[in-house]
Order: C-alpha cells, then structure tokens, then sequence
C-alpha cells in the first residue's frame, strides 16, 4: 500500500494530541465488543463486524500504549474510524432494539448498510501509514489482512432470513382479505412456529413486536411512502390477530397500555420523555458543564482532554475560539469526542437518585453567586496566549494542506487518491480547516480530479467540495473555479453512484447563494442531470436531486426547466415508493412548482395524485399533511373546479381536512380552512347551478 509520507517536522511535532480520541476509540470498541443478547436476524453480519471492531480495538489500545505523536493521516484516519464504529455500534442496537418483522422486510437494506461501513472502514485505513506506527508485527499482520478483506468484501445476505421473510409473507398472504375463504384454515401452529423463530414466545413478546412495529409506522410517515404505511398496519393486524388466536386460552400478562408506561419510565427512555413533576437535586459538579454550568446534557471531550457539553463549547468555538476554556491550552484540532464513560456516569447517578436527567436542569442564574468566581477563573485563563494559541493550530493546519495540495499536483495516481481522501476527511472537520484548504490552493486541483478516470479520486474531489463548500466563502471561489460544469459531469455519467449522489448535494449546497441558483439553472444540463438522478439514482441519490431541485425551484425562471425535464410525473411516482423514501421531498418540490403556470397544468393532468394526497392528509408526517393541504388548494383554485368536485364527492376528503384545520400545524390549519372554505363555495355554486336546471 502506498501511503502518503508526510514532513518530518510535521511528524515529529505530534501534530494532534491522541489521547481523547483514542480513549474513545477504546471506549467505543469495547462496547460494542461487550454487547450481549445479540438479535436473531443479521446474525453474521453483525458477528462479523463486532470481530472487526475488536480487531481494531488492539490497534488502538497498542498505540495508546506507544504514547508517542501521530502524523495527521493517522489522525484523520482514527477519526474517520470512530465514526464508522459509531455508525455501526447504532446499526447493531437498532437490530437489537427493532421491529423483526421490519427487520426481516428490510433484510437487502440492512446487510448493504453493514456492507457499506466496512467498505468505509477499508477506506480510513488506506490512509493509516503503518510504517511509521510502533506497533508489534502480529497487530500489524492482523490490520494489514483486515484491511484487505474490507477493500474486497461483498455484501453478505443471511438466506436463512430471506427464508423467514418468504415464510412471513406466505403466511401474510393467506390471511389478506383476497383470502377470505382461506382466513379459516389458517394454521397456527406453523404460525407459532414461524414467530418462535424470530424470537416471539410470549404474549409479551408480541406486545412489544406490536409497539416496535407502531413506533415505526410513526417513523416511516414522512419518508416511507403509503405503500410502507399501508403494510406496517397489516402487519400489526396479522400480529394481534395471531396473538389471540395463539393464546386464546392464557391470561394476557399485561395490558399494552401498562406496556407502553412501562416502556415510558424505562431508563432508556427517560432521557427522552419529561415527567410531569420536577424536584430539586444536588448536581455534582463533575456533572456541570464549565462554560455554563449547567448539567451537561451531551457530554464531549476537546482536544485538551477536557469534557463540555456539546452546545456549549460549539458556540465557544464557532465565535471563534481556539482554545480549552477550562485550561487556556491551544485545542489543535476542533473533533468534539463523545464521552461515553461520563455519559454512563450520569445515567448511573440519575438512576440511583430516581431523577430523569432532562428535569434536573438547574439554570445558570440559581447557582451564579455560587459558582461566579469559579467562572471568572475560567474565562481569565482562557484568554491567555489565545492568539499565539490559534495562530499555532492555524499554522499546523495550513502545512499540512500545502502538503496534501502538493501531492494533487504532482503525485501519482495513488498519491492524489489518499491525498484526495485526506483533503475530503479534513475538511469535514471545521469551517477553519475548510478555509484554510481553500487558501492552500486545492480547489482547481480538485476541479481537474472531478474529470479522472479513476473512480476514488473523482469520488473524493468532488465530496472534498461538497465538504469545502459548507463555507460559505467557499461557495463563491468553487462557482469562480468552473467547478459547476465538471460538478455536472460527474451528476450525469459520474464513475459511482456516491460520486454522483456528492454532486448532486454539491450542486444544493453552491445554489444556497442566489446568484449560484441562476447561474446553476442557466446551465442546459444541470436540471436534466438532476432529474436524471431522481430517475435512476439510488435511494440517497434521489433525495439528494430533490433537495437540490427544490432548491433551484426557489429561482422562477428554474421551475419551467423543471418542469420541461419531466420532473413531476417523476416526483408523483416517488410518492408511492416505498423504497425512496423521500415522500416529504417529492410533495415539497411538487408544491413549490404549483407557482408555475405550466406546473400547475402537469400536475392536474395526473389521475392518480388526488387520491394519494387525501391518503396522506390521514398518513402523512405533519410536514407532509401541510404540503399536501397546499397542493389540494392550489389545484382547485382558478379553474379547478373539477378537482374540487372529486374532493367533495371523495369520503375521506373533508373528515381529514376538518380534522387539520383544527388540530393541525399553524400552516395546516389556515390552508386547511382556506381549503374547506373554498369547497363550501363550490358546494353551493354547484348547488344552485342544479335547482336553475331544475326550474
């Protein structure tokens, strides 16, 4: 493997402080390599990746051992490595913790998410330069084979479990209503069966099956399309219905009403949900963030080792501090490392006082007088050395992006991929690391990588853009480069779909500025380009092209291209697609095209919209609901007075939108009464138009 040698002083200085970010690391692993009862669905998948995660847990605990500085590739790699393992700690407890029938259901889509992190996992070590990390030969062995398994690891599908979901299925299918005669022979012992199989043996075990499964519906309203919704609800139904008939004869353990207060005084939930009584507690000041004193709702370490709350030293940091509040020292880099182990502290303390963490709040102004000279300290060693501080960090950035930079420009193709990708980690980090990229010089070198035939390189420029363009100076100087014409080229036959999928966010993030979203939509290719994605894209592809399009559809002139390019027969579709889920995008894109003329006409030309947007009034997220209401109104005004018929004659129409215009978002409520007021008016025209014929 070739690595990216970096300069001997930049090595030598130990560029970042390690310590934090690998007592994380180590935290991490460890809890992910201790996690117990593992589910019975993506058995091997998840076996797999805890015996990755362990792997890299002795990197980790070697190199902390080592106690020497760390060349920055090493740095981004760990960093890069900590989010994969958090990613993947949350994916292993959502299998834990979810529905297994929509575990089941969604089996291709979980397996290619575990796929996806060990091919990123493979990604951040092509950057780890082993050679310059003391490390015994047997770690470096085992790294060295991970690594290579990672770069050429296919995606696993357990069969036994697309076994279990034919069998669910079968069973489902026998029971719909198209099978009524056949509801009767319905064997449930091969039911019981089946559902022992996935691990439901209890009436309890139902109970909770049924509130993972109702908690989902919830989750899939604005996203999951009608279709999820639809066969979630059937499926609770076929769940209960199995359930009674299976333990006809037992005495229910629990309501499900004593289930659900169960679950909502459970300590994993308490820190979601406010009980109606407060009381006063004695807070450890270990527990209390030093910028404000209060209790410290999500714990981080700084670079110093020094632990915040996570809002609290962001906005120190963001007004343009660079250093630890609590010691004054330079924080060289700007990671914000949760702290787990605090985090379990806390937990610990509030469980043993029976306090719920969000109601042990104690402002800062009740315990100022107290804390008021502890707090003068704080920001009197702050200020000490901060300029010398900051300009260090900035100095030890701007070296190693001039390096990095080099390497673009004149390294090889191996060298200008990792360069590329350090460039792309680097500039995920901090709106500082992103100018100073830009100041550097890399925004033409990354420019030209976007037309390489290599598909990493491409693939890393243009999300190294993306990542530098969330600055908003960035914006400007990327548009100035002519980035946006090669940006359009990788959106329309880029080498993968992630390249294509970072273009396309790319292209929403340049057109926040005004000016980009003319300049973007003067451009023939790139609304087509975009349409083309919400087309063929991947589930992430075409939430990204809808994004960028509503975007662009704040621009008037942009919504005729839209328009011209075939979108909303497209965006309808999605609506109904279960597997995009972008149903809130697709209704906001079709809604900010009702103020085109020609907008308006394509959508009224659609019969299979109305009917679809009176199901979401009653399914939809609330943000759906609203954009619905919106779309019903603008196609009944002005010469829709035929849509309006066919709302008035439709059932479920008016029950749904009485029920918004009373318990609905402030937006949904007025356009919901603007709409019922409308309908009346047609109702009564049509009305007398009826008794003048009669007469």
């Amino acid at each position: 493997m070739d690595v990216v040698a970096l300069p001997s002083m930049i090595v030598s200085s130990g560029f970042l402080p390690t310590g934090s970010l690998l007592e994380s690391l180590i935290h991490i692993s460890s809890e992910v390599g201790s996690m117990e009862e593992l589910p019975i669905l993506q058995v091997r998948n998840i076996s797999t990746m805890i015996r990755r995660i362990k792997l890299l847990s002795s990197l980790f605990e070697e190199i902390q051992e080592t106690n020497r500085p760390l060349p920055p590739s090493s740095i981004l790699c760990l960093t890069e490595l900590f989010s994969v393992i958090r990613r993947a700690k949350f994916l292993i407890q959502c299998c834990k913790d979810g529905s297994s029938f929509w575990g089941l259901l969604q089996t291709e889509f979980i397996s290619n998410q575990f796929h996806v992190l060990v091919k990123e996992m493979g990604s951040a070590l092509d950057i780890l330069p082993l050679s310059l990390l003391n490390i015994s030969a047997d770690v470096r062995e085992q790294v060295e084979l991970l690594h290579r398994q990672s770069n050429r690891v296919e995606m696993f599908i357990d069969l036994r479990d697309l076994q279990r979901r034919e069998e669910l299925l079968q069973l489902m299918a026998s029971n719909s209503e198209k099978n009524t005669r056949r509801k009767g022979s319905l064997d449930f012992g091969k039911v019981e069966e089946i559902f022992n199989g996935i691990g439901l043996k209890t009436p309890q075990d139902y109970e909770d099956e049924i509130l993972k499964l109702e908690a989902e519906v919830k989750k899939q309203a604005g996203t999951g399309g009608l279709i999820v919704v639809s066969n979630l609800n059937n499926l609770i139904s076929f769940v209960s219905y199995c359930k009674s008939m299976i333990f006809r004869d037992q005495e229910p353990e629990k309501t499900k009403q004593d289930l659900k207060k169960k679950l909502l005084c459970s300590p994993s939930a308490k820190s979601y949900n406010r009980s109606s009584t407060s009381q006063s507690v004695n807070i450890p000041d270990e527990f209390r963030c030093p910028i404000s004193l209060d209790l410290i709702k999500d714990p981080v370490i700084v670079a110093s080792g020094h632990t915040y709350d996570r809002n609290s030293i962001a906005q120190w940091i963001d007004s343009g501090h660079h250093t630890c509040p609590k010691s004054g020292q330079r924080l060289i880099h700007m990671a914000l490392i949760p702290n787990y182990a605090l985090k379990s502290l806390m937990e610990q303390w509030s469980q043993e006082n029976d306090v719920e963490l969000d109601e042990t709040q104690v402002s800062f102004l009740s315990c100022l007088e107290r804390n008021d000279s502890k707090r003068g300290h704080v920001v009197e060693k702050a200020a000490v050395d901060h300029i010398s501080a900051v300009k260090a960090a900035a100095d030890a950035i701007k070296m190693t992006a001039e390096f990095l930079v080099g390497k673009l420009a004149t390294g090889s193709h191996d060298i200008q991929r990792q360069a590329a990708y350090e460039l792309r980690l680097l500039a995920k980090t901090s709106m500082d690391n992103r100018r100073i990229i830009t100041e550097a010089g890399a925004i033409p070198f990354l420019v030209m990588l976007l037309s390489s035939h290599d598909p990493r390189i491409q693939e890393n420029a243009v999300t190294a853009l993306l990542n530098l363009s969330i600055f908003n100076n960035n914006k400007i100087l990327i548009m100035a480069a002519g980035a946006i014409d090669n940006v359009i080229d990788v959106l329309e036959s880029g080498k993968t779909m992630e390249a294509r999928e970072n273009a396309a966010a790319a292209i929403f993030s340049l057109s926040m500025i005004d000016d980009c979203k003319v300049e973007i939509g003067a451009r023939p290719r790139a609304i087509p380009a975009l349409v083309g994605l919400l087309k063929d894209g991947s589930p992430t592809g075409k939430k990204d092209a809808a994004t960028a399009i509503t975007n662009l559809a704040v621009y008037n002139a942009n919504k005729l291209g839209i328009v011209a390019a075939g979108a909303i027969p497209l965006l309808i579709d999605l609506l109904m697609d279960d597997k995009a889920a972008i149903t809130d995008d697709a209704l906001a894109v079709l809604a900010s095209l009702l103020g085109c003329s020609e907008g308006l006409e394509e959508i009224r030309k659609s019969k299979i919209l109305l009917p679809i947007l009176i199901d979401l009034l009653r399914f939809g997220s609330p943000k759906g609901k609203e954009n619905s209401i919106t779309l019903l109104l603008g196609l009944c005004k002005d010469g829709g007075e035929e849509v309006a018929k066919r709302l008035l004659i439709n059932p479920g129409s008016i029950p749904c939108l009485r029920s918004l215009a009373t318990d609905g978002s402030l937006k949904a409520r007025r356009t919901a009464d603007a709409l019922l007021r409308l309908l009346n008016r047609s109702c009564f025209q049509s009305h007398n138009q009826s008794r003048i014929v009669t007469l």
